[in-house]
Parts: structure tokens; sequence; C-alpha cells
């Protein structure tokens, strides 16, 4: 279980004090995976740091077994340019285990990201997409009990997002993990999270259980009208995408 308790961040800009999280208190069933949604600036970011351990609360508490591992996948994969593939995901491992067991670790995790084959490339000689799945592996290899991503699919092509967001729901389904994924992407929060978390101006304002099978399309009726009611919450109408979408039902 991983818990927010009255959970507040703020910084001091120019003398003046941004709330970035305000009083939030929210609960991360263990083995669940959960979307939080919200426009730029709405405090999804520091929530996630929050629940990394990477920063503290200004006030309020932050729970999670002492005994649980955590993950974190960034935005950009952040590889080292000097280390191939291989030695990137085994990063995180120096000094913790045994030469076999990091090795072990290692090639489970290339394999649940289909990257055995280029164990021994650089960073410079991979794509976008497969640079991800780097960063992603080197999480896994940790095999954390609680898996962070921020934003981890945003900067990629559509083909590659959607490729990507499938070896998220598979890689959670074999091995459990309690997922959270920041997004401002309101479709791909229901493609991925059994609940939705909504957040507004630092504060957590609804939380909408996505209760449909995986694999999800983004054409599915059900996703679209989760979709279209997210959005009409957080920007306070059905935007013309989703309109035309219903329009050809009709």
């Amino acid at each position: 279980m991983l818990e927010l308790i009255d959970a507040s961040r703020h910084y001091d800009v120019a003398g003046r004090a941004v709330r970035a999280l305000d009083g939030v208190r929210e609960l991360f069933p263990a083995g669940s995976i959960t979307a939080v949604v919200g426009r730029s600036g709405c405090g999804k970011t520091t929530l996630l740091r929050l629940l990394a351990g990477l920063t503290e609360p200004s006030s309020g508490e932050v729970r999670r077994a002492p005994s649980h591992s955590v993950g974190v996948v960034f935005q950009e994969a952040r590889l080292m340019p000097w280390l191939d593939v291989a030695a990137n995901v085994a990063f995180p491992l120096k000094g913790r285990l045994s030469d076999a067991d990091m090795a072990a670790h290692v090639d489970e995790a290339l394999a649940l990201v289909s990257l055995t084959e280029v164990r021994r490339a650089l960073p410079v000689q991979l794509s976008g997409g497969m640079a991800q799945r780097v960063a992603i592996a080197r999480a896994l290899a940790q095999q954390p009990d609680i898996l962070l991503l921020d934003e981890p699919f945003s900067a990629l092509d559509a083909f590659t997002r959607r490729s990507l967001q499938r070896v998220l729901i598979d890689i959670w389904r074999a091995r459990r993990p309690t997922v959270v994924l920041v997004t401002h992407d309101v479709e791909e929060a229901v493609l991925l999270g059994e609940s939705v978390v909504e957040m507004e101006a630092g504060h957590v304002v609804g939380r909408v259980t996505i209760d449909l099978p995986f694999p999800r399309e983004a054409t599915d009726p059900a996703v679209v009208d989760h979709r279209r009611s997210i959005l009409a919450r957080l920007v306070g109408g059905t935007d013309p995408v989703t309109q035309a979408i219903h329009s050809g039902r009709k």
C-alpha cells in the first residue's frame, strides 16, 4: 500500500509561497495501476516525486512499507551514453547484487521489453522508443514493488507510444507492482489506469474507476465515454475530438 496523508509541498518563489500540492489524501492499493491526470502545473509531478521519496512534503505524510523498493521512469530516458544497453540497465544494481544475480535481473528485464538482441548497443544507436524501453528495463531490473512513471511516453510518436503502453500493461500483469502513471493525456489515462485520479491546482478533485478489461482500445465507446467525462470535469466541457467520435456513433 502507498498512501499520501494530507500531504502538501510548498515552494518559495521570489519571496512568494507557491503551493504545488495542498493537503492531498490519496491511497494507491498494492498491485493496482493508477493514472494521475491534469493540466500542466497542477501538481502531478510533485505528487509523484513525493511518492518516490525524491521530495519531502512540507507537511503531511507519505506512507509505504519500508521494505518496498521503488523504480522510477522519467519522461526522458536519461541513459549514460558511454554505457551499452545492458550496462545502463545494470547500473542501479551495482554493489547491491552479486554479478550472477545482477546478470539474471538484467536478462529478465531486457526480455520483458523485447530488447535482448540489442543489449550491446550504445544509446546513440537506439531510436527514441528503444531508449525509453531501456529506461523501463532499468527500473524493472530492480524488481520494484512500486513503479512510478512521469509522462514516460509523451515525447514518442503515436505508434511507439501505443506499443509501449501495451508493454506496460503486459509487465504489470506479469509482475503486479503498484503502478502510478502521471500523464497529461486523458486518453492514455483511461487506456492504462484501473482508476484515474484527477488533479487541479495542487488538489485531487476526483477519482474514477475504469472497470474495463485489458487491452483497451481508444475507439471503444466505453473508453470514449470515460475520456469525455474526465475532460468535461477538468476543462469544463466536451472537446471537439470527442464530439466528432460521438456524432459518428449516432
